[in-house]
């Protein structure tokens, strides 16, 4: 049996870990050896790993993706690259913008060039993990792959220059990179400073949560088993070059999923502090995936009732793992 090895920057963060745990898990494909490469900053928690740890095709390399001679050894290594890797959230780029463009812009170059000169000439696959938030904001409608990106944050900003440059090596020198757009994750093992795992772990502890805004921003919803599914087959089926919307298909207001979370944790509207709302708020996303549904045979599986359902009931299970997290965002937010 032929083995393919994959490198996998970010992957102890929440959605890197999840696409770890999938392919080495009992439903993953055959002969699959996989390496992660992380920082193990804030959002990476090396016990998320911890169910695959044991598995004879894994290793974890705790390094920068910015570190040139690690990056190019263990690119030297592998036969694809799935690049989770970044500074994520959009409230931290806004107080500085500076790590997210050396992780996230620099980083991707770096990993970029490691791939030219081991993986040239088409040999290898690189997927590059992108957002909907490159876009900007759309009234009304869908975003196609086609359209122009209009980042409006810090964030959004550093992940559409890592898409261009990472598209620009496959037009430039004939690489393989595959770009994925995704609309917003959830599901367990999320790092609590995002709005979900945010507001359920502090309606658990009776807390108030921060609603941004008069509440009526809209986000597409995907479930991190939906979002690995998508990623899979861009990476063994996806075309070379290419950019790959992957949406969840639950259209939410954010005052719509506060009130679901409401309900969910028990707790009433009194429980809701309006706050100022976020600079350069983008109003509603929303991703065409017609594209990775007609190519490729995407369909998100999870529907949203179901997935709120099972998150809430994991952070109630999993105070043990969500606890010293939130402390330790709560501390680096006040330190910043």
């Amino acid at each position: 049996m032929t083995t393919t090895r994959i490198l996998v920057t970010g992957g102890a963060g929440f959605i890197g870990s999840h696409y770890v745990r999938t392919l080495l898990g009992p439903q993953g494909p055959a002969g699959v050896q996989v390496t992660v490469l992380d920082k193990l900053t804030y959002a990476g928690n090396p016990a998320n790993l911890d169910p695959v740890r044991a598995h004879p095709g894994f290793a974890l390399v705790q390094a920068d993706v910015c570190d040139a001679a690690v990056v190019d050894r263990l690119v030297a290594e592998h036969d694809q690259i799935v690049h989770f890797a970044a500074e994520s959230h959009v409230d931290r780029s806004i107080l500085g913008a500076a790590e997210f463009v050396r992780t996230n812009v620099s980083g991707t170059q770096v990993l970029l060039d490691a791939a030219l000169r081991h993986h040239a000439d088409g040999r290898g696959v690189f997927v590059h993990i992108s957002t909907d938030e490159v876009y900007g904001s759309i009234p009304h409608g869908s975003w196609p792959e086609t359209h122009p990106v209009s980042p409006n944050s810090p964030y959004a900003a550093s992940k559409a220059a890592a898409d261009l440059i990472a598209l620009a090596y496959h037009r430039t020198h004939g690489l393989d990179v595959r770009v994925t757009r995704c609309s917003n994750n959830y599901g367990h093992h999320h790092f609590p400073e995002k709005l979900i795992p945010l507001f359920i772990t502090r309606l658990m502890q009776g807390r108030t949560v921060p609603l941004y805004g008069d509440g009526l921003n809209v986000r597409d919803w995907l479930h991190i088993d939906d979002h690995v599914q998508g990623i899979e087959l861009v990476r063994t089926k996806g075309r070379p070059g290419e950019v790959y919307n992957i949406g969840g298909g639950t259209e939410l207001t954010n005052k719509e999923l506060t009130s679901l979370l409401l309900e969910a944790c028990g707790a009433g509207w009194e429980s809701v502090e309006y706050v100022t709302d976020r600079k350069g708020h983008d109003r509603r996303y929303s991703v065409d995936c017609a594209k990775i549904t007609q190519e490729l045979g995407y369909r998100p599986r999870k529907d949203f009732a179901t997935g709120l359902a099972e998150t809430v009931s994991w952070y109630r299970e999993n105070r043990h793992w969500w606890e010293p997290l939130q402390q330790r965002a709560e501390l680096g937010a006040a330190a910043g």
